[in-house]
Order: structure tokens, then sequence, then C-alpha cells
């Protein structure tokens, strides 16, 4: 488990670098692509506005000066002369001059086909004033303004003259799309600087979060102890604080819990170790009276036979009080030794005199290292509870199907437990039967035995145990390394299944002695 949450801290911190990372690098790219697309707009407005301009003005400017030499309407020749000194004075530029049905253009070699587009010849026949148009030519980029030749008379008359000259803007392509590039080897550099400071912030971020979850696995591990640092006013620091306060108080309530634990261990021992006198002393009376019951009236007799079933009841529930007590303060120890476990049931059976009741199936030469008055135990809870709550046949079977674990499965054919009582059989003093007035071993229903004053289960005295008999039969399987499992049978009845590893006998160790008859054969 503590492994498990090591791994979970990492992916957990890796997880939220990687994405502080990730969010930092991104919000730079994205304000470095948007500050490139604003300065690339921006320039090549400002390039073609200004290359606009100039444009129109310098053939607003040309026309004027040279138009007032041109006689109307013109011929060829002085139109081609006219078109080559406007030309000239807007440095070469091919101009192209139209009047009706003559066409003049500067440079011969020049194509002016698909530059001068119909809209634009339009535009300038209205003559409104000067027109531009931005076209694609082959490829590349061209600028061509028009403009209609005016009288001078005042009434601004169209002469009928147009003139449209051609910008190539493949320079001013050129400048923008260097600027863009330049632009954009400058994100690179950008982005790697967010990424560095996305690290530096994350490592700053993730630090406390870190030794957050490394004093949670600590406090989770059973150090109550474990507190974080708390520094600074930030978010951090106040989950910090209240994680402290959690721990605080959760120490405080894990000592008050153990305080009054140990209280309730030591009043149930302490009331248990005082009954030992008085219940011994009773005992003995009431054997006395059982003994000579017959010699009595029958109401006399009854009573104490009452007396005595009573009593023995009471002295089997202080017994059960004590072994479940040791379970609780962990003071119960095995007695382990190598023990032939087929051995051990048969004469866990015998003892108690129902070898004729149970049919038996045994794996012969299954050795493990146990503690054999525990596994007494658990097989007379189990054995005596298919006995007395349900219905022959009762089968105990031993098997080590897996070759490092050992089954001992113990089935009736009974009425078997509801799903409820299943889950709540090896609770201490369930009561499957609510109208029951006592309780029978572990289960209700499906109670273990206690033992006679010889130590053995005797069939009078069975099903009047203490309640806690199951209890302390799952306890002793657990000190194995075990558990006890119930089931449905098929077909009807319940299936308790022990369920022990196999320690076999070169692996046995030492550890620590038992605590002697105390418990022998407790239901």
């Amino acid at each position: 488990m503590r492994r498990s949450l090591g791994r979970g801290s990492r992916r957990l911190a890796g997880g939220l670098r990687v994405r502080l990372v990730v969010t930092f690098v991104l919000v730079a790219l994205v304000s470095a692509v948007t500050a490139t697309a604003l300065a690339y707009r921006d320039a090549r407005t400002a390039v073609l506005q200004r290359t606009q301009n100039t444009a129109v003005n310098d053939l607003r400017e040309r026309v004027a000066a040279v138009g007032a030499g041109l006689d109307l309407p013109p011929d060829q020749r002085s139109l081609s002369r006219f078109a080559a000194k406007v030309s000239e004075g807007l440095g070469a530029r091919t101009v192209v001059a139209r009047h009706q049905d003559l066409t003049a253009v500067s440079d011969a070699y020049a194509g002016t086909e698909g530059r001068i587009t119909a809209e634009l010849r339009a535009a300038v026949r209205s003559g409104d004033g000067a027109r531009f148009q931005r076209v694609q030519w082959r490829g590349d980029p061209y600028l061509v303004v028009g403009t209609p030749v005016t009288y001078a008379d005042g009434d601004r008359r169209t002469s009928g003259l147009e003139v449209f000259v051609i910008t190539d803007l493949r320079a001013e392509r050129d400048d923008t799309a260097a600027l863009l590039d330049s632009v954009r080897t400058g994100t690179v550099p950008v982005v790697v600087l967010a990424a560095l400071l996305a690290l530096l912030a994350a490592g700053t971020v993730l630090r406390p979060v870190r030794k957050l979850g490394r004093a949670t696995r600590e406090l989770a591990a059973g150090d109550l102890g474990s507190r974080v640092t708390v520094r600074g006013h930030d978010e951090l620091a106040d989950l910090a604080r209240t994680f402290n306060e959690t721990a605080d108080a959760l120490q405080a309530s894990d000592a008050e819990l153990r305080a009054q634990e140990a209280k309730a261990r030591r009043f149930v021992a302490d009331v248990s170790h005082e009954l030992r006198t008085p219940l011994a002393a009773m005992t003995m009376v009431a054997t006395v009276l059982e003994e000579d019951a017959d010699q009595l009236p029958p109401d006399a007799a009854h009573a104490a036979r009452t007396v005595g079933a009573e009593t023995a009841r009471l002295s089997r529930l202080v017994e059960d009080l004590m072994e479940i007590s040791r379970f609780d303060a962990g003071a119960v120890r095995l007695d382990a030794t190598v023990t032939d476990l087929a051995d051990t049931v048969r004469a866990s059976l015998a003892l108690r005199g129902w070898t004729d009741r149970v049919t038996v199936e045994l794996r012969e030469d299954v050795r493990a290292v146990v503690d054999r008055r525990r596994i007494d135990v658990i097989v007379a809870n189990l054995v005596g509870n298919a006995l007395r709550h349900g219905a022959p046949p009762v089968t105990v079977t031993l098997a080590a199907p897996g070759g490092d674990r050992v089954t001992l499965e113990v089935a009736d054919h009974g009425p078997g437990l509801p799903p409820e009582a299943r889950e709540r059989v090896f609770d201490r003093f369930y009561k499957a039967d609510a109208a029951r007035t006592r309780s029978t071993s572990g289960g209700g229903d499906r109670g273990g035995g206690g033992p006679g004053e010889d130590g053995s289960f005797g069939e009078g005295g069975f099903g009047q145990g203490s309640g806690l008999g199951m209890a302390i039969a799952l306890e002793n399987a657990r000190l194995h390394g075990g558990t006890i499992e119930v089931a449905e049978r098929q077909g009807g009845g319940a299936v308790f299944t022990l369920r022990l590893p196999l320690r076999h006998p070169e692996e046995e160790e030492e550890e620590g002695d038992g605590w002697g008859a105390c418990g022998q054969g407790n239901g």
C-alpha cells in the first residue's frame, strides 16, 4: 500500500508538472503567434498603404505636369510620347494611356493583360478620381493605379484620357515576409524561455505539494505525528495548515480511542478474572446439586440442573471473554509445532464423541507448523455448529489444492444461512434470529459448542455457547495467517472453509509460548 501511494504521488507530481509546463508553453506560443499575426498585419498594411499613397500622388502630379502640353484628342504617336514621359517621372514604371480606341504603353515588352482589370477600368471611366487595385499576375503581386485626365478649365470635365500605372509589389512582399520570418524565429526562444519559467514555477508549486503528499503517506502508514511546515499565506499554506489541524485532531482522537479501548480491555479482563473465583465455587456447588438431583423433588431437581447448565455456560462465557480480550490486546502467541493435520482433526472429533456423526475425507501426510490446540478450537466450533444447527450428513474435508495452502471444509445439509447472516456470522454476539434469547456461538443459529468440565464438547451442553466461538475461531485462523469463509452449499446447507498457509516443517520458526491451557476447546 505504501509503495502504491508513492507511485500515485509521483504520477500526481509528474502530471501537474507536465500540465503546468504545457500550459505555460501554450500561453507563450499563443501570445507569440498572436503578436506575430498582429505585427505582420500592421506592417503589411503600413507598407501597402504607403506604397498606395505614394503611387496615387506621384501619378496625379506627373499627369498634371505632362498632360498640360498634350493636345486632345491625341493621335497614337502623341499618346505614346505622353505615356513614356509619365513613366520617366515615376521611376520607369509601366504606364498605360488610353483614349477611346487608342492605347499606348510606356514599355512595349510589358504585358498589361490581366493586370488592368475590367473593374478598375470601369471605376476610372466613371471619372470619380484616382482608383487603385492590388492584383496577382503570374504569382507576383502588383499595384495598379488609374486616374482619368480632366480639363483644367474649372468644371473638372473628363477629357476621355485615362492613365494607368503598374507598380511591382515584390519588394514590399519580400520585406513583410522577412519581418514575418524574424518574428517566427523569435518565437522559438520565447517558447523555450516560457518552458524554463514553467519548470521553475512548477518546482515552486509542487515542492510543498510533494511534502504534503509525503506527510499524507506517513499519516496513512500510522505515523500520526507527521506534519508539514507552513510557509507563506497562499492557498498551499492554507492547505498545509488544514492538514496539520486535521492530523492534530486525528492524533487526539486516536489517543482517546486507544485509551478507551485499553480501559475496555482492562475492564473485561478484570471482570472476567474477578468472576473466575466465585464461578469456580458456584460450579462446584452446582455440580454437587446436579449429582444429588435424582434425590430431590422434581421442581428442585429441574432447578438444580438449570443452575448447573447456566453456571457452566457462564463459565464458558468468562473463559471466552478472557480469550477474546487477549486477541484484542495482541497478547496471543502461537505455540507452533510440526503437526499432522489429519490426525489433529480426527483427535478433535474423537475427543467430543463426533466420530460416528461426521463423514471425513482427510488427505493424509499433510504436515504443517501450526498450534495444535488452536486448530482444535477451530475444528470444534465449525463441526459443532454444523451438527447443532445443520442437518446430516456433515462432511469434513481436508485438502491441499495449491501446494502452498491447506483447506478444511465443514459442510452440512441443513437450511443454510441467509446472505445477511453470512456477512455477520463471525461478529461477536451476533444473533441471526432476533427472537432467540440466547445467542449460539458466533452466528446465532449456527453456534459453536462450549467445553465440558473435562474440556470436551458434550452433546447436552452444545448450543449454549457464549456467542464468541466463531469470532475466536476466526481470530485463531488469522493468527496462523489464514481465514475462514462461509458460503451456501450447492444443493442446500452451508460450507465453512478454513484456509491456512501450508508452512512446511523446514520453515518452522519459534513464535513464543502459547497460553498454556487457557481457552482449550473454547466455543
